[in-house]
């Protein structure tokens, strides 16, 4: 009898925003069920969203040459799921395809232009949303913020829980956004800019999704 092989992990990739704008300002409901409802895309950080592009691109390079399967919301300069185009059809995207961990890729942004640094959201828990997925979210997004922070030299801004985001509150497998700098701050976004620092964040995300889940 030939034995099963398994399929190797897939990851999904969620490069942020590139909404077009009719659809971004329209709203969705924050979580299933949910009276409470979102914007779809507030738009980002000015070049957030080709910042975030590059370097999901790259971190899909560098998982495919570890043995992951990758898939990716978007390609191009501009998503198109549809399935409504907002954080619901990214989640939902990465739902079918049973993914082992949803990275969403961003730049924050801050009217305080001195702050910088890395940061990785992650989902707080919410009973019949995301209670089952609150646990290893939580693992790969310390897994993530840990290698990337090695990986890059910027600076620790940590873990943070956040319930507010339609994005992981959909989702059905684990999910961390990575706020990889800040676009308000000149130098972090003119390194964020680079080809160079991209990859390092790149390999930082690659890293810490291999030491989630392992190829």
């Amino acid at each position: 009898m030939i034995a099963a092989v398994a399929s190797p992990p897939l990851v999904c990739l969620d490069p942020g925003h590139a909404t077009p704008p009719a659809i971004g300002r329209q709203v969705e409901p924050i979580g299933p069920g949910s009276r409470t409802m979102k914007i779809k895309d507030g738009g980002g950080a000015a070049g957030e969203a080709g910042v975030a592009l590059a370097i999901a691109l790259k971190a899909r390079k560098l998982l495919l040459a570890r043995g992951y399967r990758v898939a990716m919301t978007r390609t191009g300069p501009v998503i198109r799921l549809g399935d409504g185009d907002g954080n619901i059809a990214r989640a939902k995207f990465c739902n079918r395809r049973h993914a082992a961990l949803m990275v969403r890729v961003h730049a924050d942004g801050s009217a305080a232009r001195s702050l910088h640094g890395v940061s990785t959201l992650v989902p707080a828990w919410h009973r019949a949303w995301t209670e089952d997925i609150y646990a290893a979210s939580l693992r790969a997004g310390r897994a993530l913020q840990k290698a990337v922070v090695v990986s890059t030299g910027a600076a620790n801004r940590g873990i943070v829980q956040r319930s507010d985001l339609t994005g992981f509150n959909w989702a059905d497998v684990p999910a961390v956004l990575i706020e990889t700098g800040f676009m308000t701050n000149p130098a972090e976004s003119q390194r964020l800019k680079t080809p160079a620092y991209q990859q390092r964040v790149a390999l930082g995300i690659e890293r810490g999704v291999t030491a989630f889940v392992a190829p």
